[in-house]
């Protein structure tokens, strides 16, 4: 299974990677993406737009299914990656790179209580039994 060690993720299956700046830069899992299967369309939320944590924010469609995509922590979206709703098949292919938008946190300090790789990992194996 595909968990960078560098990322915090969520139990909703977001990743997030802290950015030099202070940024986070926000997408699905692999573990997320391999579940829905094949993406057929993404809606991201607009740059400007004021997020709580753990809101709805965005949404990755499938060919299986549609899944709400929640805020991280709480912030102001910076920007919305339109490459990946153009070409929802990016995620698919790397679901790390293929990022879907940034956040500039309300509170940095909120970042700290995000899951690391191990504790998502072991998230991910206790939903698999």
């Amino acid at each position: 299974m595909n968990i960078p060690a560098d990322l915090k993720y969520t139990p909703s299956h977001e990743w997030v990677r802290v950015e030099a700046d202070g940024t986070l830069t926000v997408g699905i899992t692999h573990h997320a993406q391999d579940l829905l299967g094949d993406m057929v369309f993404i809606e991201n939320p607009a740059a400007g737009r004021a997020l709580k944590k753990g809101e709805e924010c965005a949404v990755v469609e499938s060919v299986k299914a549609a899944s709400d995509v929640y805020a991280p922590v709480a912030g102001e979206v910076i920007a919305a990656n339109g490459d990946v709703e153009s070409s929802p098949e990016a995620i698919n292919k790397d679901a790390y790179s293929a990022w879907m938008f940034k956040l500039k946190p309300a509170n940095a300090a909120d970042v700290a209580e995000l899951m690391d790789a191990a504790a998502y990992q072991k998230l991910v194996e206790s939903e698999a039994h």
